[in-house]
């Protein structure tokens, strides 16, 4: 491993992760360079070899996707915080849902949401009788392919990846996920090895997206001037050129690239599918949603292990398998990217948010752009619309504008649109793959970044010479294979350490700080606690309590345990005014006490004739403790030295009842960092929105 230092922090390049994963990727450019014909006729066989021997077990791994991602969500399970316990959402809902859906598949619904319905409605996979029923099993079909199983397979990822790097300290990246099961391997072979099967997943499923995209970039293109040719050339080039817009932004970073991006996708997306909404048949397109909806939720069970058993067709591998792969690739890209934005959001919203909003949003999104094309079709004499997405699926979002009003307008609105959406695929994976090639650090050399963007549509073009979309389906599919055994690994560490968290809770589920168990006891000390509980203390008084009676209670039983054999640590954050206390027994977990000096503005109901702008505004000051979990939100300012000390014993005692309860299933520790990493967590607890801020 080495360290690069760039703007004055600290980056990490995995060299065990990074060379594999860019030999393997030189090693395929290359060799399709050299003999494209041949390369394509081996990417023919492979996607035939996957989809005819691997095919059942594509599906059943989604179904337990699935099922595993619900389950998760309505289980008590649910409200456990991805991060500390204090910690609060870093994006708000509208921007979180803009980049993860952005960063999702919205290139897709460009690509597939008129060519899919109609393709399904001329050549449906099953026998069915008549036009109505078509269309009914084509809309069918297009929302099982983009519905809860698409963002399932992107949620299970971030789910896994959020909750141990933001709860558990280990890094934001793909081998944390194995850490119940194999402990500190995941620093080894095993974890470089989990790590370059995401990055090659990843960078073929983004070269799969940029390859769709392009192509309906040069068709829309066409389209407005037919002196552009439709060509491999042209989209290479446009491949190039959107590459470069694409660095500029991952170069700006989250906040100012992919955020502002994302949320101009968003607004010129619900612009488009709401023109098209309200100029096409309206009426029907409401009722037409809801009876799709229904249907779709009465047949998934049924869908969700149909495989064509019985039948001699290669649909399901030209779609449903094809789509699947292809989302199976992108989920370390999309899960790591949605990880990045979801911490301090519970599991429970974070499973409702990534998998019912988008998925509404989707069903709405088919049925304006693939029912009004229907509805043409059936009713308007539009047949011809049929040949023309046959011959080529880019074209048919263009040719659905042609029956609408403003048609070179949305036009080209739609190609700077696919455009966005291509710019915040490549930079946000761009951003992904560089973090998990540098160990799971966030913070990366802005080269890196460029370095990877740029390899992005390299790649994407090299697949193009070699045989268009049939070679990237192959990559999709190919590089889900092994990514897709890691994921079920992965669900099976997910569930076992949610076990271990379950017997944290029952242990601290019946504390309550030590002045409420009449610790402080005497018969005048309840007088002492009502003016400890409606006074508002100066920072100085708090801050006293904290350096002296704090610390000195900290130091008798960091003393008596020591005694006892258990190693103890005790520190002092003279700047931030925290006294910290750890005891970490080797094999188990480690148990923390800090307490920290937490500022806020004095309330309103205590002095109302005082100024309640900002500027004006008084703080009062309170000593509040933090275990391992974070902030408990109880003030222990004004406990003599015994009585903190009884609440130190006391919080020790349930996490004794923790490690007593729940040996069988903990023999590993989750928190095991140095003296660098381990600080730097703790100052970034410190650091969270949660609450107030601290005036330390």
């Amino acid at each position: 491993m080495s360290t690069t230092p760039t703007a004055g922090k600290r980056t990490m390049l995995l060299m065990p992760v990074f060379l594999p994963a860019v030999i393997v990727i030189a090693l395929l450019v290359i060799g399709t360079v050299i003999n494209p014909e041949r390369a394509g006729d081996v990417f023919a066989k492979v996607l035939d070899w996957i989809t005819s021997d691997f095919g059942w077990f594509y599906m059943l791994a989604v179904a337990i996707f699935l099922i595993f991602f619900i389950a998760v969500a309505i289980s008590p399970w649910g409200r456990i915080k991805l991060g500390p316990d204090h910690s609060e959402p870093e994006y708000s809902f509208p921007a979180w849902f803009a980049m993860l859906f952005s960063a999702g598949y919205g290139i897709a619904l460009l690509f597939f949401g008129v060519a899919e319905p109609v393709l399904h409605f001329a050549s449906p996979p099953s026998a069915v009788e008549g036009e109505i029923e078509a269309a009914k099993q084509a809309l069918q079909i297009s929302f099982f392919h983009w519905g809860f199983h698409i963002w399932a397979i992107y949620g299970l990822v971030g789910l896994v990846l959020a909750y141990f790097a933001f709860r558990h300290g280990l890094p934001l990246s793909m081998r944390s996920a194995l850490y119940p099961l194999i402990g500190e391997r995941i620093h080894g072979p095993i974890g470089h090895t989990v790590d370059v099967f995401a990055i090659l997943g990843t960078m073929f499923g983004i070269a799969t997206t940029l390859g769709l995209s392009v192509a309906q970039i040069n068709a829309g293109l066409n389209y407005l001037w037919p002196t552009i040719p439709v060509n491999t050339t042209v989209q290479i080039i446009a491949i190039a050129v959107i590459t470069a817009a694409a660095t500029v932004s991952v170069v700006a970073g989250m906040d100012k690239g992919i955020k502002r991006l994302s949320q101009l996708n968003m607004i010129m997306a619900i612009a488009l599918v709401l023109f098209v909404f309200v100029m096409g048949p309206t009426i029907f397109l409401l009722e037409a949603f809801v009876e799709n909806t229904g249907f779709y939720l009465s047949n998934i069970v049924e869908r969700t292990f149909s495989l064509q058993a019985y039948e001699s067709s290669d649909w399901i591998g030209n779609w449903t398998l094809f789509i699947f792969g292809w989302t199976i690739a992108w989920a370390p890209f999309v899960g790591l990217f949605i990880a990045k934005i979801s911490r301090g959001r519970t599991i429970r919203q974070f499973v409702l948010g990534v998998m019912f909003v988008p998925t509404i949003f989707t069903f709405f999104w088919f049925t304006v752009f693939g029912d009004t094309a229907l509805h043409a079709i059936m009713n308007e004499g539009a047949d011809a619309l049929i040949g023309q997405v046959q011959t080529d699926k880019a074209i048919a979002l263009f040719k659905l504008f042609e029956m609408l009003p403003l048609t070179p307008i949305i036009s080209f609105l739609t190609i700077v649109l696919i455009i966005t959406f291509f710019v915040t695929s490549s930079d946000s994976g761009s951003l992904v793959i560089d973090s998990l090639a540098s160990g799971g650090a966030i913070q990366t050399p802005a080269l890196q970044r460029v370095f990877w963007a740029v390899l992005e549509g390299v790649v994407a073009s090299v697949l193009l010479l070699a045989g268009g979309l049939g070679a990237l389906q192959t990559a999709s599919i190919t590089a889900a294979l092994p990514f897709a055994i890691i994921m079920l690994i992965a669900a099976v560490g997910m569930w076992r350490a949610l076990q271990i968290e379950g017997h944290r809770e029952v242990s601290l589920q019946h504390h309550m700080n030590a002045g409420r168990h009449g610790s402080l006891g005497g018969v005048d000390n309840w007088r002492k606690r009502v003016t400890n509980m409606v006074s508002f203390p100066k920072r100085e008084p708090v801050a006293a309590f904290i350096k002296n009676d704090v610390v000195e209670a900290m130091a008798q039983v960091s003393e008596e345990l020591k005694g006892q054999g258990w190693p103890v640590g005790t520190d002092f954050d003279e700047e931030r005014c925290r006294a910290h206390l750890n005891v970490t027994k080797p094999g188990t977990m480690e148990f923390i006490y800090e307490v920290r000096l937490r500022g806020y503005a004095k309330p309103g109901f205590a002095f109302p004739e005082q100024d309640r702008s900002l500027d004006g505004d008084s703080h009062y000051y309170r000593a509040e403790v933090y275990l391992r979990r974070g902030g408990r939100s109880y003030n222990i300012y004004g406990y003599d030295r015994e009585t903190v000390i009884s609440d130190i014993l006391d919080q020790f005692e349930k996490y004794m009842h923790f490690l007593h309860t729940s040996p069988a299933i903990l023999p590993w520790k989750m928190e095991e960092h140095d003296d660098d990493l381990h600080s730097e967590r703790i100052r970034e607890l410190g650091s969270s929105k949660a609450g107030p801020t601290a005036d330390s």
